[in-house]
């Protein structure tokens, strides 16, 4: 069973507590009973509760509303069982550090090694987090993976989980040749695949790895082990943005209510997959059933795919010019996939929306985001809803037109700051331009708008970490040290606050979470340093010591 908070009352002292409680925004103690807080002040001002045992654990440390994280996959503890192939250095939720691979050989050769070790008996040779953008040379191809194995079939994930790239014996036992018809499979120079499979549809081709996956996913370690990647970033409370299959659901609700789950999680389903009226029913239903630490009632909507992967829908100019390349067969679409047809969201969106739910969609184009916005007003038009909280997600391209259009329509908004980090200088250099990419994930315009604002991981896409992403927002810093449009920053207290309080409110929990107040959960992160006193440029180098969630702590 789940571990119970203490019933006594407990007194934390800290240097410093940043509780976002406007009627008393710092403080030095913070009273804890049964998991919720019954007041913050100073030790002194406690004392009016009676009894009380003083706990100086964090006497010396800081403590800030649990992070929300509001955009994440669980999918984070599901890819550790398999080799990691991306470009940045990362560590694996048991602390080893997998440094990243800065080029096909790289790439080619970790394959190789993995290939070593894999059973015999193994199908499939699954890796991920593969980004081709950070390469000068050609994409990874099939010939590329022929080179690893021409027997074994192999599956490389993108770093963006928008694409994948597999091998000719992949192919070939797919039957994907030089005539299949599906979208998302270029050809190379010869008029055969190229072995990069572009969105879901063409990415499902390749079954066996796509299956490999799944089985991932369905894995308790998996679980447990987003937990602890979580929790040692600080996080209480993470929305899983519709990877989980309602299959699985059983195995969250078992999980989750046993001793030592550290994190809350919210588990959007995943619409336009069938009969969404009776999706809508089936979420609904869920929801009346929710627990402390799992919560039903999300809906995640993918429109269009990702930016740097080409698939993402723009308006114009849209992309680019294409730089001409060795390996011609990768040639991208001219403005990416429409992954749900835009005629056809108002009524997805609808049904949800009927049954009373909070659609959270996939925008990471402007020209997405324009039908997204269209589809919310045709909806509200026809079945108005006060405080509907509908959110879009990503969201990158937005214009402070935009911005003003979604205020007016109750739209929150969910951006990716981490993309000014992780590719930045790409999407000045190759995707979008300096222009564009100066006015990429502007936590600034919105807030100006009067629009909710959050930012994300979008993990496993990036790791989680909300300091890292605060980071990113308030500096806008890329790796070859540009600032990707100084305007466009924002102070560490607006960050702080989109990474607790404004996360919650898109989650419709701010009432349990978000900040440290009277009568709310008692969920902390617990911090070495002040996010609001530090240097902002070392914001993302702060040490978590772990967190507290309803009263039990949980180091990291």
């Amino acid at each position: 069973m789940q571990e119970t908070a203490p019933q006594e009352t407990t007194i934390y002292t800290a240097r410093v507590i940043r509780t976002l409680w406007n009627a008393n925004p710092e403080a030095t103690a913070v009273a804890v009973r049964g998991g919720q807080i019954l007041g913050v002040g100073t030790l002194e001002s406690l004392r009016q509760w009676g009894s009380a045992t003083i706990d100086e654990t964090f006497a010396d440390k800081v403590l800030v509303p649990g992070f929300v994280e509001a955009h994440a996959h669980t999918m984070d503890g599901a890819m550790w069982n398999f080799p990691y192939v991306g470009y940045f250095d990362r560590v694996d939720p048991d602390g080893k550090l997998w440094t990243g691979c800065r080029n096909l050989t790289e790439v080619i050769d970790r394959l190789k090694e993995a290939n070593a070790k894999l059973d015999p008996d193994a199908e499939v040779l699954f890796a991920w987090g593969l980004d081709p953008i950070y390469f000068e040379e050609e994409r990874l191809n099939r010939r590329h993976l022929d080179q690893v194995s021409t027997s074994r079939t192999i599956f490389v994930f993108h770093a963006s989980a928008h694409l994948a790239t597999v091998n000719t014996a992949m192919l070939d036992q797919q039957g994907i040749g030089a005539d299949h018809p599906a979208e998302g499979v270029p050809r190379d120079e010869t008029g055969f695949p190229s072995g990069e499979l572009q969105e879901p549809a063409a990415m499902a081709l390749a079954m066996p790895g796509f299956a490999t996956l799944l089985q991932a996913f369905a894995d308790p370690a998996s679980v447990w082990r987003f937990a602890a990647s979580a929790r040692n970033a600080g996080v209480t409370t993470v929305a899983d943005l519709g990877t989980v299959r309602p299959t699985d659901w059983p195995i969250w609700e078992r999980i989750t209510a046993e001793d030592g789950f550290s994190v809350r999680v919210m588990m959007a389903y995943r619409g336009y997959s069938g009969d969404d009226a009776e999706g809508a029913k089936t979420v609904a239903a869920k929801a009346k059933a929710n627990t402390d630490l799992l919560r039903f009632g999300l809906v995640k909507l993918v429109l269009d795919g990702s930016i740097q992967g080409f698939t993402a829908r723009l308006n114009p100019p849209r992309y680019l010019p294409e730089k001409p390349e060795p390996n011609p067969g990768n040639a991208r679409a001219e403005n990416g996939i429409w992954l749900i047809p835009p005629e056809a969201l108002a009524q997805s969106l609808g049904a949800f929306h009927d049954a009373g739910l909070v659609v959270h969609c996939h925008t990471n184009g402007d020209e997405a985001l324009d039908v997204f916005l269209d589809a919310v007003q045709e909806v509200q038009e026809r079945n108005p809803r006060f405080d509907h909280r509908h959110t879009a997600q990503h969201a990158q391209l937005t214009t402070p037109a935009q911005f003003r259009r979604m205020a007016a329509l109750g739209v929150n908004v969910n951006l990716f700051s981490n993309h000014i980090w992780f590719w930045g200088d790409q999407h000045r250099s190759i995707t979008v331009g300096e222009d564009r990419a100066a006015g990429m994930n502007a936590c600034r315009s919105a807030l100006d708008a009067g629009v909710n604002l959050a930012f994300h991981s979008d993990a496993p896409i990036t790791p989680i970490g909300p300091l890292h992403t605060m980071w990113c927002a308030v500096n806008r810093l890329t790796p070859s040290g540009h600032v990707l449009g100084p305007d466009e920053r924002i102070t560490p207290a607006e960050a702080l606050k989109a990474a607790t309080l404004g996360a919650a409110y898109q989650l419709k929990m701010d009432s349990e979470i978000g900040s440290i107040e009277p009568g709310k959960q008692a969920d902390f992160t617990v911090l070495a340093q002040d996010p609001l006193a530090v240097d902002p440029l070392t914001l993302r180098d702060i040490e978590v010591w772990g967190t507290v969630l309803s009263g039990v702590l949980h180091p990291s």
